[in-house]
């Protein structure tokens, strides 16, 4: 009878808590919703919603939508500071803003306890470590609102029992719901485009009252006063834009590739006065870049521009103007591209096509001079390996495509009649016959572009249509570090020691354009000291580095390879890197010096490593002294790189997963990937910075082998290239289509980019 008497008292005793808790609950509910934003919540309510809780603290967490981590504010002094913690497992709050889960831990020092939750989860003890204070339960839910995450709410230490309990995880559920709905208010209360700034307390209405003031009486735009007199970053006000707008804000990039169809017939004056300009004209759909989405000029931009759908981004004025004033539409003093081609559009409409055979326009012409130097300006601040010059008669046009990150695109497209004096131009800058149109012919351009000199080697090939010509762009560079390869561990290891013996040949091997002399230039960077001398021979020098004596063969005087070769042999060095072995003579030098005392280093094209030992082979040379000579063979490829602004994750079907390990083969497992709920590949989206393609940039997949005393006997013996391949994978090598996927597992690229480049 006592006992039951208890038991009432105690259920009587939770009711009255949880009517007491209700009560509060609507206090503070109704204080939260009537602050006037979402700082006023955090620092003036903060003591209030601690007081409907049994804790010692209270932390309200944020969502930084463009850094993708969690802020949570505080104030010292009358100064306010953030803590920012990423969205991950690294900790408490991360993790729960990141599976959107409630999380109550007893200990947060219990290392079992955190890795029963989830065996990535830590405590991020490190506020403890500086303030001294000892955080040990934690109650942490999301906030959200209509399952869209804003932010994460956060108790930390139960004062009267070891745990939180099952009522304080429901009443924090219900003060989750109340700050979701008051922070999802506080957002749609924005009225004006600055109100984000006003919001995160990055201005305050004063400020911005003083700001328009000024704006106004020096003739400038708010933002631009906002970010001179005030240090607002740009990302903050592009921010405030965007969600003002609806839409995405872009900051000028010269990497962000403009169609030219889209240019035809657009002044830029105009442009620069209306601040506009169109981006992309893809499958009928318009992305147009304007300083006010809600602009009348919208209609005017839609009478230009014909499309079935239009997508409006926002910018600052003066990124409008980088964009307008970049080298797409500026020859500088000369006019713009835009210019040239609507004054070529408009002469070609003003000849009769039945009778002009040859455009008035000559290689000297004024017009053809700018055009051509801007062609290969475009390509150079593009990124582009080559220029395509490709006259068609079927279209009656003359395309002119570049090649960026391996893949050609469509640049710009003018009449079949002024195809000939661009060539003739191309030609003269090469010091190339203008007269020869019936045979083939090579050269190269030093052009200057930005006071630095940009090198292009110049092909000329006659077609039925006309002459093609294809220029590869030969920009001068610096080495890059053997780290930033992309290579794998274990052939990282590898290529690093064998590269530090001090006699032996390497060979690095793939299709012209594969990054063989980036490779080359990288190992002779990591072997460069002071104590060797390095004599390179190179066709031509493109990558220089302060120590090497290099050299730029001529083969029209006949100082070619081999003549380089022996030429370096009296010379005294340490190490010789020959551009390639195009015969038997080269091969057989380098074999021969590095028999005697140098380290050789070369390229050769070939499909893979073992098949570069039969090749070489076939050529002449001695198995036996090639056996004694090879210290590794590096087989490479480049494969496009997914965006790393844009790539998006995915989690493979189960059937996708298998086909990856199977075509990996047996040894899959080394690599430690499993398929669980976690396991994620990227996949390409699209956005400005990778011209919507998915793919930005390119890196190496390899497969090295290493000269073992197993396979210097099968080269001894003549092995076929199905033998030595095998002895090289049972001594640990990876093959490129190995290397691909592993590289596809690790977000690098896609299968499909793999499949492209290489086959298993």
């Amino acid at each position: 009878m006592a006992a039951e008497k208890t038991g009432e008292a105690y259920k009587i005793q939770i009711l009255e808590k949880q009517l007491q808790f209700t009560e509060k609950l609507k206090f503070v509910t109704n204080r939260i919703h009537a602050a006037n934003n979402v700082n006023e919540i955090l620092f003036q309510l903060k003591n209030d919603i601690l007081g409907l809780f049994d804790a010692e603290g209270v932390t309200i967490y944020l969502i930084d939508p463009i850094k993708r981590q969690l802020i949570s504010k505080y104030l010292v002094g009358s100064a306010i500071k953030e803590i920012r913690v990423p969205i991950s497992h690294a900790s408490i709050a991360g993790y729960t803003a990141h599976d959107v889960k409630m999380v109550n831990i007893g200990d947060v020092y219990d290392a079992k306890e955190l890795f029963a939750i989830d065996p990535n989860l830590k405590f991020d003890g490190s506020w403890d470590q500086k303030t001294g204070y000892r955080t040990k339960q934690i109650l942490a839910s999301p906030i959200l609102f209509e399952n869209k995450i804003l932010g994460v709410i956060q108790l930390i230490n139960k004062k009267t029992q070891p745990r939180f309990t099952k009522i304080d995880e429901k009443s924090i559920g219900e003060m989750a719901r109340v700050l979701g709905i008051a922070f999802r208010n506080q957002s749609r209360m924005l009225h004006t485009r600055f109100d984000y700034l006003i919001s995160r307390n990055i201005i305050t209405d004063e400020e911005l009252k003083a700001a328009t003031a000024l704006a106004r009486e020096q003739k400038k735009d708010i933002e631009t006063i906002l970010m001179e007199n005030y240090k607002v970053k740009k990302s903050d006000i592009g921010m405030s834009l965007g969600i003002y707008y609806k839409c995405k804000f872009i900051e000028y990039s010269p990497s962000v590739f403009i169609q030219r169809e889209l240019l035809k017939g657009l002044n830029v004056a105009y442009l620069k006065k209306s601040y506009w300009v169109p981006l992309s004209l893809s499958d009928r759909k318009a992305v147009v870049l304007i300083d006010n989405p809600r602009d009348a000029k919208v209609l005017d931009i839609k009478n230009l521009i014909k499309a079935n759908e239009y997508e409006f981004q926002v910018a600052l004025r003066e990124d409008i103007i980088k964009f307008l004033e970049a080298p797409e539409f500026d020859f500088g003093a000369s006019g713009s591209m835009s210019d040239i081609l609507a004054e070529i559009d408009v002469k070609k409409e003003e000849e009769d096509e039945a009778v002009v055979i040859e455009s008035e326009y000559d290689e000297k012409s004024n017009t053809i001079v700018r055009l051509v130097n801007q062609i290969i300006i475009d390509a150079y601040e593009k990124g582009a390996s080559d220029i395509h010059i490709e006259p068609s008669k079927i279209a009656k046009k003359t395309f002119v495509r570049y090649r960026v990150d391996g893949v050609c695109m469509k640049h710009l497209e003018i009449p079949l009649t002024y195809s000939s004096p661009v060539v003739s131009r191309l030609k003269i800058m090469a010091s190339l016959d203008i007269a020869e149109r019936r045979l083939p012919q090579d050269g190269k351009i030093k052009f200057i572009y930005k006071n630095k000199p940009v090198e292009l080697r110049v092909a000329t090939l006659p077609t039925v249509a006309g002459e093609d010509v294809v220029l590869r762009i030969l920009a001068s560079a610096e080495a890059m570090p053997l780290e930033a390869l992309h290579l794998s561990a274990s052939d990282y290891t590898n290529l690093k020691e064998i590269i530090s013996r001090p006699y032996g040949i390497i060979l690095v091997v793939g299709p012209t354009g594969s990054g063989k002399t980036t490779t080359l230039h990288a190992a002779l960077a990591y072997i460069n000291t002071p104590e060797k001398k390095i004599w390179t021979a190179e066709d031509p020098v493109e990558i220089t580095q302060e120590g090497l004596r290099q050299v730029e063969v001529k083969p029209k005087i006949e100082f070619d390879f081999a003549r380089a070769m022996r030429s370096f042999l009296r010379a005294n060095p340490d190490v010789i890197m020959v551009g390639e072995m195009r015969d038997r003579e080269t091969a057989h030098i380098g074999i021969e010096a590095s028999l005697t005392g140098h380290l050789v280093l070369s390229t050769l094209h070939t499909n893979s490593a073992p098949e570069t030992i039969t090749r070489l082979i076939d050529m002449g040379i001695d198995p036996l002294n090639f056996a004694d000579s090879i210290l590794g063979i590096l087989a490479q490829r480049l494969v496009r790189t997914l965006c790393k602004k844009c790539k998006e994750p995915y989690h493979p079907e189960r059937e996708e997963f298998e086909s990856l390990s199977q075509s990996y083969g047996e040894r899959f497992p080394q690599l430690g990937i499993v398929y669980d709920d976690k396991l994620a590949l990227y996949k390409p989206k699209g956005c400005d910075e990778c011209n919507h393609s998915g793919y930005k940039g390119r890196a190496g997949i390899y497969e090295l082998l290493i000269g073992t005393k197993d396979i210097k006997r099968v080269i001894a013996k003549r092995g076929t290239v199905e033998e030595i391949r095998q002895q090289a994978i049972k001594d640990g090598m990876r093959t490129l289509y190995q290397d691909g996927i592993a590289k596809v597992f690790s977000g690098l690229t896609t299968y499909k980019q793999v499949r492209s480049v290489c086959i298993q």
